[in-house]
């Protein structure tokens, strides 16, 4: 007897194809997927649903340990779940920083019972101080499926050349948060017209410009993989594409609001708008989601970093950062998808095959033998992204009154039904 069967789904998207059929789930597995007869535990009508691989966010911050006013292992999950995620990637700029084993032990064995799967990601530094390398055997040993001093850049090219190949030995996926501190010089914003009316200091584009190059630059001299974070400027998209053209091997991310909102929505004075990098211009928007198309960027993460709301009550002091694992499909499918940028099996690639391939993790695959992480959409529902729904123990998004079409119904986690519960029929 199967524990689940999924019924008559309307589309079943995976590899970039479209099919139709039943799902077969049992012992966490997918056993078949076409017309299933045999008996179940449970069933699920996908009537007028599109199953797809549960999606894989490979940049979050769930603030624990340490930071748990903020969000901690099992709202991230919850947050994760209501958002059609079933893996995540969780930034090492917890408390302390995740540099040890006993910190990514620490993560994993917490996760164990969470409404998701949760990778974790070293740091890069001890510390993320910039002084010296992890060790990265270690922490992959330990769970770490990357590693990272996100939050912080490491300022050093010598060092992140050395993080670049001590990775490759480990068989680990180095993240890069490029900046340049220098450059950013306590801006706040998008250095532009509206910093200027404003009147507020701006984050100049040649940080993440100038800091991406160098990035490109050891990819090209090492031979090494090397993924850029959170993209959010025409001039990197340029840049990544032409590298990617001649066999640098550099994959990119960006995320949701990077292709929604220009920095005219800081007009508002909220801090919601406010994220590191920071909300860019029409252009920008333009470039990205011509490299989202395209094929430049591989990724659509969310970069989810909940913050208190009493934290995010000054515009000038509050701390950079949005959440957006509940959004993201909506926002990406409404933006992309119905607006015919490009189609569902792209963004299925773009919010869960690649992310997987790219930290090589057991996910991303609609499949027979694959794990039964699987997210069931209806890509016609229509609904409105509101705070009272939000999961997260933050709410301090970007995108609350948005309306959206496209929304993850029902989410599978390790075989388990960890959203729509009440969809079930036994």
């Amino acid at each position: 007897m199967l524990d689940i069967v999924i019924r008559g789904a309307e589309r079943i998207v995976s590899g970039g194809k479209i099919f139709t059929g039943d799902i077969g789930i049992k012992d966490g597995k997918i056993i078949k997927i076409g017309e299933i007869d045999e008996e179940a535990k449970e069933y699920i009508s996908a009537k007028g649903l599109t199953a797809i691989p549960g999606l894989v966010d490979m940049h979050v911050h769930f603030r624990d340990p340490g930071l748990l006013h903020k969000e901690d292992i099992f709202t991230g999950a919850e947050a994760a779940a209501n958002g059609g995620v079933t893996s995540v990637c969780t930034m090492p700029n917890t408390s302390p920083a995740a540099d040890s084993a006993q910190t990514i032990e620490y993560m994993v064995k917490k996760a164990e019972k969470a409404k998701c799967r949760v990778y974790p990601s070293g740091c890069i530094t001890v510390g993320m101080k910039g002084g010296a390398l992890c060790d990265f055997v270690s922490l992959k040993e330990s769970g770490a499926v990357a590693v990272s001093d996100d939050g912080r850049p490491v300022e050093d090219e010598k060092m992140m050349e050395a993080a670049v190949k001590a990775a490759a030995e480990a068989g680990v996926t180095v993240i890069s948060h490029c900046e340049d501190l220098k450059i950013i010089n306590g801006g706040i914003i998008n250095k532009g017209k509206v910093s200027e009316k404003l009147g507020v200091a701006g984050m100049d584009r040649r940080s993440e410009i100038e800091s991406t190059k160098r990035e490109i630059e050891i990819a090209k001299r090492t031979g090494l993989p090397i993924h850029i974070a959170h993209v959010s400027v025409k001039e990197c998209v340029r840049d990544i594409r032409e590298a990617k053209a001649s066999g640098v091997k550099v994959t990119a991310e960006t995320a949701p609001h990077y292709f929604y909102y220009t920095d005219e929505k800081l007009m508002s004075m909220s801090a919601s708008y406010r994220m590191n990098p920071p909300l860019r211009e029409k252009e920008d928007i333009e470039a990205i989601i011509e490299g989202i198309a395209d094929g430049t960027i591989d990724a659509i993460a969310t970069d989810h970093a909940p913050h208190a709301k009493e934290e995010k009550a000054d515009f000038y002091k509050a701390p950079n950062g949005v959440i957006g694992l509940e959004s993201s499909f909506g926002a990406s499918y409404t933006r992309l998808v119905k607006g015919g940028v490009i189609g569902i099996e792209r963004l299925v690639e773009l919010m869960s095959e690649a992310p997987a391939r790219i930290l090589k993790i057991p996910a991303g695959r609609l499949e027979e033998g694959a794990n039964a992480d699987i997210t069931l959409i209806d890509e016609r529902r229509e609904w409105v992204f509101a705070e009272e729904n939000i999961k997260s123990k933050s709410k301090n998004s970007a995108f609350i009154g948005e309306k959206f079409v496209g929304y993850p119904v029902i989410t599978i986690c390790r075989g388990e039904v960890v959203k729509g519960e009440e969809i079930i029929e036994r």
